[in-house]
């Protein structure tokens, strides 16, 4: 449940990171893929690290564990998207 919680919002994360900073923005489908990579990834990086407290989910699935889960893929995905925007500013000219 913490995983598609984190992948939902990579996706939000990723289309808000990519409308803020247009000059980072690989386009919405891009943005969406991106998010939901970096989604995935931050929520289990955040989960190994034991913050945010994404293990609660398993137990009782508390409001505050959704918007933990939720709170790490968006902060992933959009780091996902700025890094690739970052990337693409570099090599395409």
């Amino acid at each position: 449940m913490e995983l598609f919680l984190c992948l939902i919002g990579g996706a939000v994360g990723g289309n808000a990171a990519g409308g803020v900073m247009k000059n980072a923005s690989v386009g919405l489908i891009g943005n969406s893929i991106a998010g939901i990579v970096g989604g995935g990834l931050g929520g289990q990086v955040l989960t190994m690290l034991g913050a945010g407290g994404l293990g609660a989910m398993a137990g009782g699935g508390d409001i505050g564990a959704i918007v933990g889960a939720l709170a790490a893929g968006g902060a992933g995905g959009g780091a996902v998207v700025i890094s690739l925007g970052v990337i693409k500013k570099v090599f395409v000219r």
